[in-house]
């Protein structure tokens, strides 16, 4: 004899106590409140105040002066040279560091998936430069390896008999982007070593029964697989280096030349105290910032996607 259990029914009763769906929903999330309220004021107010004082000519010597003009100093930006040349050393800067810091952290990666004694600590000194403080690895540089004096490069060229130049005063552009390498490329590093374990080790063996050589699986295997990757580091980079003021600042003070966008913003809002004219360029420097960074969150969802279906 076998006692049977009638099944659980929702009683009209049981579903009158039962709070409502979207009242359910909002008690889920009001413990996020109090933080979306704080990144609200810290964030979105102050970037709408940016970009209401970008349509006004307000120089902050004449506050009583100010008055709305409108897109000019958005035309003044794209138009006058000096800006023009900011944005073109943006671009390059941008363009040299994210693509020698995606080289060199490709080989770095390749090297370090490979077993051998000591590989941690290989891993934790060649991670240490993107943790340096950025302000902190330009002095190094500037001081300790370029200065003319007695720099480190200077030194070591005077040991084997070269020459001794002002390495800044003569490729100032050079100089920022060596450094800026030198802190990325451990985070480039990273990214592709992430990836290299990802590969499906199996495929890797089959290739090599089949006879395929080291550089045949590197090329059709492991560079197609990596690609997702590869893109996550430019974009994430660029989203980086486009904003970089600590490096131009502190190696050139944006002389000769090495004057990026958001130095000119620097120089617009502290020394000319052009109030508008440096909200105008900041605004643009958020939507090329934004428009990178819409591009990166795509690549990481479908990295998350392939990850998934993977699994």
């Amino acid at each position: 004899m076998t006692a049977t259990t009638a099944p659980l029914t929702r009683t009209p009763a049981r579903e009158a106590r039962r709070p409502p769906a979207r009242l359910r929903a909002w008690a889920t999330r009001a413990p996020l409140l109090p933080a979306l309220v704080f990144l609200i004021a810290v964030t979105q107010l102050p970037f709408v105040a940016t970009l209401v004082i970008s349509f006004f000519d307000w120089n902050a010597l004449y506050p009583k002066a100010r008055r709305f003009t409108g897109l000019d100093n958005y035309r003044q930006v794209l138009t006058d040279a000096d800006l023009r040349h900011s944005v073109w050393t943006t671009v390059l800067l941008t363009a040299a560091v994210v693509l020698a810091s995606l080289v060199l952290g490709l080989v770095l990666a390749l090297l370090l998936d490979r077993r051998f004694r000591g590989r941690g600590i290989v891993r934790t000194l060649l991670i240490a430069p993107f943790l340096v403080v950025p302000v902190a690895a330009a002095l190094l540089w500037k001081h300790v390896l370029y200065n003319p004096e007695y720099g480190l490069l200077n030194g070591l060229s005077h040991y084997v008999g070269g020459p001794q130049p002002d390495w800044i005063s003569r490729t100032p552009l050079l100089a920022v982007e060596v450094s800026l390498v030198w802190q990325w490329t451990p985070f480039m590093m990273l990214i592709l070593l992430a990836g290299l374990q990802s590969r499906d080790q199996q495929q890797i063996e089959a290739a090599r029964v089949d006879g395929a050589g080291d550089w045949q699986i590197f090329v059709h295997l492991t560079l197609p697989h990596l690609r997702r990757y590869l893109e996550l580091g430019a974009l994430l980079g660029s989203v980086y280096i486009v904003q970089n003021f600590d490096a131009v600042f502190t190696i050139t003070s944006g002389g000769l030349g090495t004057a990026n966008l958001p130095y000119t913003v620097y120089q617009s809002f502290y020394q000319a105290h052009e109030n508008g004219l440096a909200s105008a360029a900041g605004v643009l420097v958020v939507i090329g910032s934004l428009v990178i960074a819409t591009f990166a969150l795509r690549v990481v969802s479908s990295l998350f996607r392939e990850e998934v279906s993977r699994a």
